[in-house]
């Protein structure tokens, strides 16, 4: 099976190079139309005659007019046409399975085609409607996912409505929409307290909160993404990211927080984190006593906490929150340049409700709706409500698509469907697997670090890959039959965690194609 997989990756990096090679000279010698090169490129796939999308116009086509994210719009990275996906494998138009080891930017938590978020967004549709505006209108489908949300970031564990901290949801369209609604509570909850001054915002060096323009503001200026960007966002204030996982490693973060708190709280609007886990921005883990502490500066000064759980909601390292962890449940496993450690407790991990560090605000996605439809929603408290609306002003916020009725309903369905899982044996599953099969990469001189926490699995490199490199390995990757998506210094995996049909041996692929590809990996 494994030896059939790779030549079918053989034949699909064939099938791309060809292509990616004839629209690169068509798009040198045509001026503003190229249809013409369609004639130049071949589908090789297994029966071209009743290829489903004829991939030799789909790839042209793509290639010239189609932009994709965080790649050159006149020569972007090769595309790999996607057929189908089920379960755990994505399907190329060649036929060809790969393994999903990213569950599509870490939302589909539960694989793809589940038969209950189907069915969700088919009785939706069917029984109701697909959309209708929210303002002046509400529905089922939205109500009940709010009720259901207080429950979960609550800690309820039954039907009960006696929500102690979180109580009020907006529901927008995606994941940086929520930041966005989050930092725009924030400001106005101060402007309304008649505390204008309070517009700026304090997040972690190497942090991540989106592409939108406010949210951009608080992702690192200089490490960043969005650094082309430095001179038209806001100006924003950064305290150093803890250097490491153990609790000492955050301690000259807490000492920075200290001080710029100290002298500028009668600025700040709200402090802006990632709990436990820095995504898009490293992918590094820190100790939960970090968010302990943030939390009691906050109160201490008057300054407002965000919580970012866009990519670590509902599961990913083990607690429902990335913020519910604490020194009983956090067990992150190193292992850097040929030393290892972990952090093994020995007692039941539980959460105590009065253990929880909460924020004043909370914003969720990505797996929000289980990776079928974009959704994103920000929580907060009475406290902030009664402060934005307590003299009858209103929340300035208002998507065309926000609480959209299937959207809601198959969010519903997937916090339905985690909850009566084994979601915390799985996950504990898949970081002793994850463990077992990325270890061998710390042996390879281009490694800087293996790291694993929950369903995270992350390879660090010295160097970073540029342009040609992450082509190169992405290539390599689908010959080996894994979907993974470098980036930078990484190579990681968020796999499914919550899906059936994920086994140990999917886990054991992920981390051999890892393996392989580093390790073969040209030296710059």
């Amino acid at each position: 099976m494994i030896r059939s997989a790779n030549r079918g990756g053989r034949r699909l990096a064939h099938v791309l190079n060809r292509c990616h090679r004839s629209s690169s000279t068509a798009a040198a010698a045509a001026s503003s139309t190229s249809a013409a090169s369609d004639k130049n490129i071949i589908c090789t796939c297994e029966c071209p005659e009743s290829c489903p999308q004829q991939c030799h116009n789909l790839l042209d086509t793509d290639r010239q007019h189609v932009i994709h994210p965080y790649t050159s719009m006149t020569d972007p990275l090769p595309t790999f046409p996607i057929q189908s996906a089920k379960g755990i494998h994505l399907k190329l138009n060649d036929g060809r399975k790969l393994i999903d080891g990213m569950s599509s930017w870490w939302a589909a938590v539960h694989g793809y085609r589940n038969p209950v978020l189907d069915n969700a967004l088919k009785e939706q549709i069917e029984s109701s409607m697909s959309h209708v505006m929210f303002g002046g209108l509400t529905h089922k489908p939205a109500v009940q996912l709010t009720t259901k949300l207080l429950q979960l970031a609550n800690n309820i564990q039954d039907d009960s409505t006696d929500y102690h901290h979180f109580t009020k949801v907006f529901l927008s369209d995606s994941g940086s929409v929520s930041v966005e609604v989050a930092m725009k509570m924030a400001l106005q909850y101060w402007f309304t307290l008649e505390q204008p001054s309070k517009t700026k915002f304090v997040s972690l060096r190497n942090g991540y909160h989106g592409d939108t323009l406010g949210a951009m503001s608080i992702c690192d200026p200089v490490n960043g993404m969005h650094s082309i960007f430095s001179g038209v966002l806001a100006k924003q204030l950064f305290v150093s990211t803890p250097t490491g996982g153990m609790e000492e490693d955050g301690v000259q973060t807490i000492t920075e927080m200290k001080q710029l708190l100290e002298e500028h709280h009668e600025e700040i609007a709200a402090v802006v984190m990632e709990p436990i886990v820095q995504g898009a921005g490293g992918m590094r883990f820190y100790h939960p006593s970090v968010l302990r502490k943030v939390r009691e500066l906050c109160d201490e000064y008057n300054v407002l906490l965000i919580f970012d759980e866009i990519a670590t909601g509902f599961g990913r390292t083990g607690t429902m929150f990335a913020s519910w962890q604490n020194e009983s449940t956090y067990q992150p496993w190193y292992l850097t340049e040929g030393s290892s450690f972990s952090i093994i407790n020995s007692e039941d991990k539980k959460i105590s409700t009065n253990e929880i560090v909460n924020a004043d605000i909370l914003c969720l996605g990505k797996a929000l709706t289980g990776g079928y439809m974009t959704l994103g929603a920000t929580l907060t408290t009475d406290k902030v409500a009664h402060g934005i609306s307590h003299n009858g002003g209103v929340f300035m916020h208002g998507p065309t698509f926000m609480a959209n009725p299937l959207a809601c309903s198959v969010s519903l369905a997937s916090m339905g469907l985690l909850t009566s899982s084994p979601w915390e044996e799985r996950v504990r599953n898949v970081e002793n697997a994850l463990i077992e099969h990325i270890s061998p990469l710390s042996e390879l001189d281009s490694v800087r670090e293996v790291r694993v926490l929950g369903a995270i699995g992350v390879c660090e490199l010295k160097e970073g890959l540029d342009r040609d490199g992450m082509a190169r390995i992405q290539r390599a990757l689908v010959e080996e039959g894994v979907w993974l998506r470098p980036f930078g210094k990484l190579l990681y995996t968020m796999p499914p965690f919550n899906c059936d049909e994920l086994e140990d041996d999917h886990i054991k692929k992920i981390g051999e194609a890892m393996y392989k590809v580093v390790s073969s990996k040209p030296k710059a």
